[in-house]
C-alpha cells in the first residue's frame, strides 16, 4: 500500500493502491503517516518526495470504507483527526523539504495532500478536484489552509464551492503547481528537483518553511522577530560558514545540514 525507498538522501513515499487509484483507507492512512514520521526523523533523509503509483496520484478517501462507517453508524470514523490532520501537520512542518509529484488525479484529501507538499511537479495528465462540497462535506486535511495561500482566498472559495475540476494547465496558470511536464517525465523531472533540494542548505530550507507558516497567521512585528531569531540560528550553522568561504573563493558550496 505505501513504499518507502530512500537514494539520493531523498526519501521516496509512493502511495501504492493503483487500482483503487490509491485511495485513502485507514490502513493505507496509517502506513503513511508512518512513512512520513520515518522519513522526518531519519538522518539520512534530506528530501522527501511523495508520489502514486498507476494512473492517479491520489483519489481521496476509499468511499466504500467511508460508504461502510456510515451505515454502521460510525460517522467520518475520527479519521480526520487521527489521520488527515497529523499527515498534513507534518508534511507542513517537517524540516524537510516535501515534493509532489502529482502523476495524474488528485481529488480530495488527494489533492490536498499535494497541495501541503512545498512543491509539486504536475503530469500534463494531472487533474485537481476539490470535491468536498459535491457529497455534502466541508474542507479537510488542510486545504482551507493550504489552497487560499496558493491561489489566494476568493480563489480558493471558487475552487472548494464548485468543486469544478482543474486541469494541469489552469494549476500551473493559478499558481497550484510549481511546474507542469510530459506524463512520462513527472517522476525523473521531481526526483531531480527533490536530489538538489537534499544537497542544498536543509536547515535553511526548514527556517524557511517556519518563517512562513509563521508569518501566513502573526502581524508583522511578530514575523520580524522570529525572522531575526531564525537567522541568528541560521548565521551560526557551519552551512553558512562553509558557504561563505565558498562563495568568496569561487567554489560551490557543499552543504551538511549542521
Amino acid at each position: 500500500m505505501i513504499r518507502y525507498d530512500v537514494t539520493d538522501a531523498v526519501a521516496t513515499i509512493t502511495l501504492d493502491r493503483p487500482d483503487a487509484m490509491n485511495s485513502l483507507t485507514a490502513e493505507v492512512k496509517a502506513a503513511l503517516l508512518d512513512a512520513l514520521r520515518r522519513a522526518a526523523e531519519s538522518p539520512e533523509v534530506r528530501a522527501v518526495l511523495l508520489t502514486g503509483s498507476g494512473r492517479a496520484f491520489c483519489a481521496g478517501q476509499d468511499l466504500r470504507e467511508h460508504a461502510a462507517n456510515l451505515k454502521a453508524g460510525r460517522g467520518l470514523a475520527n479519521t480526520v483527526r487521527e489521520h488527515y490532520n497529523p499527515i498534513v501537520e507534518l508534511i507542513t512542518t517537517m524540516a524537510k523539504p516535501v515534493v509532489a509529484a502529482v502523476n495524474g488525479v488528485a481529488a480530495g484529501a488527494g489533492a490536498s495532500l499535494a497541495f501541503a507538499c512545498d512543491l509539486r511537479i504536475a503530469s500534463e495528465k494531472a487533474r485537481f478536484a476539490l470535491a468536498f462540497a459535491g457529497i455534502g462535506l466541508a474542507p479537510d486535511s488542510g486545504a482551507s489552509w493550504t489552497l487560499q495561500r496558493l491561489v489566494g482566498p476568493g480563489r480558493a472559495a471558487e475552487l472548494m464551492l464548485l468543486g469544478e475540476p482543474l486541469d494541469a494547465s489552469r494549476a500551473l496558470e493559478l499558481g497550484v503547481v510549481t511546474r507542469v511536464v510530459p506524463a512520462d517525465e513527472v517522476l525523473k523531472t521531481a526526483q531531480e528537483l527533490a536530489v538538489r533540494l537534499a544537497q542544498g542548505p536543509t536547515l535553511a530550507y526548514a527556517a524557511t518553511k517556519r518563517a512562513l507558516a509563521f508569518a501566513a497567521a502573526h502581524p508583522l512585528r511578530e514575523s520580524l522577530a522570529l525572522e531575526a531569531d531564525l537567522q541568528d540560528a541560521c548565521a551560526a550553522s557551519q552551512d553558512h560558514l562553509d558557504a561563505t568561504r565558498s562563495f568568496l573563493a569561487k567554489e560551490r558550496p557543499v552543504f551538511h545540514g549542521r
